[in-house]
């Protein structure tokens, strides 16, 4: 697989970028720019990205496209749209979005109608009106695994995907989104497995980070840095090592090149000791 995570500082040249990733190590990357940035500068990271050798992991589409707000909902849409069609000139592995939220104050809060068979059926028409209307043929449109609306699990991802029914429509992993409960963290290798046998063939990239559960009552979860929660990476990364050798896995969240590297090494030393090629 192919390790990527943020770059410091942040590099406005495509050229620095790219040489950015290389000395962390990194072999895949999240496109910089949007697509209203201009051709010329979207050409250049993309021309970059190749050149070093980068795989463009995922387009961000980061809205809320099922807002109770219709214009909200109208705008979201249209920037998934726009991603999309950016992701498919530059040859993204997808562009990954989240579902979205019922809730009108945060576009990627919890709310009592996430999980509602009305909402399941607003997210399959909003996903096909996005595809259908860019028809992507290098790229696919992914939605993000979260703990608080679809796709929430293997078995509700995969329901989501039968009844999309498109061609273009991919699977972006995040194991530590559906960690929401004692019973699934401390099994959470079960789950992993799981996702994989269910949806491997669907997965075009992952997102690396960990989770601690503290002891205060009721439930308190916390994302951590890779390397100091209960993710079990040993068997994350070798699920994520039975899939297409390309398939990205971004480490996210983090504040500083310190941290990024730290979780890097951790992730690549727990690699090494399963014989897996990052």
């Amino acid at each position: 697989m192919r390790l990527g995570g943020q770059v410091f500082p942040e590099r406005k040249e495509p050229e620095l970028w790219a040489a950015a990733h290389a000395e962390m190590g990194y072999r895949a990357a999240v496109f910089p720019v949007r697509h209203n940035a201009g051709d010329d500068v979207i050409d250049a990271y993309a021309r970059a990205a190749r050149e070093a050798g980068l795989v463009i992991a995922e387009v961000g589409a980061w809205s809320n496209p099922i807002s109770p707000d219709e214009k909200t909902r109208r705008e979201a849409i249209e920037y998934c749209k726009n991603q999309l069609a950016l992701a498919d000139r530059v040859g993204a592995r997808c562009c990954v979005n989240i579902a979205g939220s019922r809730n009108v104050e945060k576009w990627d809060g919890p709310h009592p109608d996430n999980f509602s068979d009305e909402t399941f059926e607003l997210i399959v028409e909003t996903v096909r009106e996005i595809i259908d209307a860019v028809n992507p043929t290098r790229t696919t449109f992914a939605l993000e695994t979260m703990p608080w609306v679809f796709p929430d699990s293997a078995d509700s991802y995969l329901a989501l995907i039968k009844a999309i029914d498109r061609k273009a429509v991919s699977v972006h992993f995040d194991p530590v989104n559906m960690i929401s409960s004692p019973r699934v963290y401390y099994r959470n290798g079960e789950m992993i497995r799981d996702f994989v046998k269910k949806l491997g063939a669907y997965i075009t990239n992952c997102h690396a980070k960990d989770i601690r559960l503290d002891t205060r009552l009721t439930v308190h979860l916390e994302e951590v840095l890779p390397g100091t929660g209960a993710l079990d990476y040993r068997v994350f990364l070798s699920e994520i090592a039975k899939l297409d050798p390309d398939t990205p896995m971004i480490v996210e969240h983090l504040k500083t090149e310190e941290e990024y590297r730290q979780a890097s090494d951790y992730i690549r030393r727990t690699a090494a000791e399963l014989g897996i090629a990052l």
